[in-house]
């Protein structure tokens, strides 16, 4: 029997554990702390000068106006978000195993009022470092038996476990993720794949037994996993990442002795570089609908509901325009990215920045308070001065992977000419189901084993396994290094072969080892596309196979010109209480007096 969960247990706050916790051999941790002020709280303060609206930028005399008019927290108008800056949201699927069930008596209320307590505590960690939130959206539970085989490898139920969401779960989420009831047979006590978050196939991971703390703490090393944090003990070792709390440790390394409860520096480093890059698009959109029944104050604006100001950025800068989850007179919003003094923000106005070059920014539509879902150049769109591709929202080229791995630039054609067509561990196109090694076809040696120059090293990412591939070329007159290996992460991905997306001849991109044309992508999918044109050539195609437009083009497929009205002054003058804003007052009475 399959209990699937609804409308249940999503309050965010931590549980107080009335025993102490000892870590086990069995719960690694990571390296150093980080100052959750230094992300920079969200709505937090601005500069004066953000206060002034775009139409009082032509008085003759907006110099003296920015050096005297106070700070008024209202009176700033929001800015596009960084993804430091913006809150993130992982929306999170829990499947709770047979063994756990048992575990927890076989109730199904103490099994999951346990899971909720994990998840709490898992979420006040990553929201107070990370500024990210894990929202629990949807919970089953094996109750009579295990859908998947749960053995002493956490690769291979990881694997399995993985292929049951893919088959058999419609709730959507950003990663799954299996409590077990179990212990595997492992250094670590649940693994996840590396960068897989909000990807189907690849967003989840599994998680031993242990108490709650134990457990929690868990499942923020596989969510982090999934985040892109890695396991940073090289960089520990050499110095380079020291984990400022010996006693306690922290969360991505094997260290200290009781239950870590900060992320390192590296760790959030590798955490911002991967949303930078691209990934994690999924996690900018605020989800509406949790397990638990609408309840008014929980922050999330859900059936039923106007608004909800129970978060301390909407308290901050809505909480005028929100009463018991009901808007106020004449208030359109109460907060959000496209909400400013209680009425939205005019359609045009950036609300979140592109974060690459496969990015696009996203823009207030002008009739809601929220910032339009985030999504990227869709697949094989030109990047990096036309020398990569878009894959995922990312720019691949073989450089940048080389530069990644090892440090170094990618190895010239003829490398990949002379080792890909071997089919050995020094140069193939994968391996088959029996792990013999495959034969690069001609055509498609440039998606095959990644080869770099002058690698000594280890990689920077996985543990290498076997020797490094190492060959000098003679060709047209000058020597060519030839170097590559197989770095291998826990998750079982080899970092040594060129990326899925990466550019590999002229309107060609690599996929599956394999050297496609790029209109095997459908980059012209989108409306009011051809070979030649995408979105009327007054837009960009995304992700989603929809048209975002161009400013002052709308439509379908942007082909018609709506150009954005100027800004227009706020009718009358705005109603603000206190000292500070007279204060204000008087200093531009001051002024007027000096102009006259």
């Amino acid at each position: 029997m399959v209990t699937h969960t609804r409308n249940w247990c999503s309050a965010f706050r931590p549980s107080k554990c009335t025993h102490t916790a000892v870590r086990s051999e069995h719960t690694p941790g990571a390296v150093g702390s980080f100052l959750s002020s230094s992300w920079g709280a969200t709505g937090g303060s601005v500069p004066c000068s953000r206060a002034l609206q775009p139409w009082a930028t032509a008085a003759p005399y907006i110099g003296l106006l920015k050096a005297v008019t106070p700070c008024i927290p209202l009176q700033v108008r929001r800015g596009p978000r960084t993804v430091q800056s913006e809150t993130k949201y992982v929306e999170l699927l829990v499947v709770n195993d047979y063994e756990l069930f048992v575990q927890m008596r076989r109730s199904a209320p103490q099994t999951r009022n346990f899971a909720k307590a994990v998840v709490n505590m898992a979420d006040a960690i990553y929201k107070e470092q990370l500024n990210t939130r894990i929202v629990l959206v949807a919970m089953e539970t094996w109750s009579t038996q295990n859908m998947v085989s749960v053995g002493d490898d956490p690769l291979v139920t990881l694997r399995d476990f993985m292929k049951y969401r893919k088959e058999n779960i419609k709730e959507k989420s950003d990663a799954a993720h299996l409590l077990s009831g179990r212990t595997f047979q492992s250094r670590s006590s649940g693994t996840a794949y590396i960068e897989g978050i909000c990807t189907p196939a690849r967003g989840g991971g599994v998680n031993e037994y242990g108490n709650v703390g134990p457990m929690a703490i868990t499942l923020c090393q596989s969510l982090g996993q999934n985040l892109g944090m890695m396991w940073n003990k090289d960089r520990a070792t050499a110095g380079d990442c020291k984990c400022p709390d010996p006693w306690l440790g922290c969360i991505m390394e094997d260290t200290g002795y009781y239950l870590p409860r900060k992320f390192s520096r590296c760790s959030v480093e590798e955490y911002i570089q991967f949303l930078q890059q691209g990934g994690g698009s999924c996690l900018f959109n605020k989800p509406n609908k949790l397990l638990d029944p609408p309840e008014c104050g929980n922050g999330f604006v859900e059936q039923g509901e106007e608004c909800d100001c129970g978060s301390q950025d909407c308290s901050r800068v809505g909480g005028a325009c929100c009463k018991k989850c009901t808007l106020t007179h004449d208030a359109m919003c109460s907060n959000g990215l496209c909400c400013s003094r209680c009425k939205y923000e005019q359609r045009g106005v950036i609300c979140r920045d592109a974060v690459n070059g496969c990015d696009v920014p996203e823009t207030c539509t002008g009739d809601s308070s929220k910032c339009p879902h985030n999504v990227h150049k869709l697949d094989g769109y030109m990047c990096n001065s036309g020398l990569g591709r878009c894959y995922g929202g990312r720019c691949k080229t073989r450089d940048a992977q080389c530069q990644a791995l090892w440090g170094h630039n990618a190895a010239d054609r003829m490398c990949y000419e002379k080792l890909n067509i071997e089919g050995t561990e020094r140069g193939s196109c994968g391996q088959d189901s029996s792990h013999s090694w495959i034969q690069c076809n001609k055509q498609d040696v440039l998606c095959g084993f990644l080869l770099c120059t002058n690698i000594t090293a280890k990689p920077r990412y996985g543990d290498l396994n076997g020797e490094i591939t190492s060959l000098t070329i003679y060709h047209q007159n000058k020597y060519l290094d030839c170097r590559g290996g197989h770095a291998v992460l826990e998750d079982g991905t080899d970092l040594g072969y060129v990326e899925d997306g990466t550019p590999c001849g002229p309107n060609m991109m690599c996929l599956d080892h394999r050297c496609l044309p790029v209109t095997t992508f459908n980059l012209s999918s989108c409306p009011g596309s051809s070979s030649s044109h995408i979105c009327s050539d007054h837009g960009t195609c995304s992700n989603e196979v929809k048209c975002i437009c161009d400013a002052d083009y709308t439509g379908k497929d942007c082909s018609v010109y709506d150009p954005i009205p100027d800004p227009q002054p706020p009718d009358g003058p705005e109603k603000y209480k206190g000292s500070q804003h007279i204060y204000g007052a008087v200093w531009i009475e001051k002024l007027v007096i000096i102009v006259v």
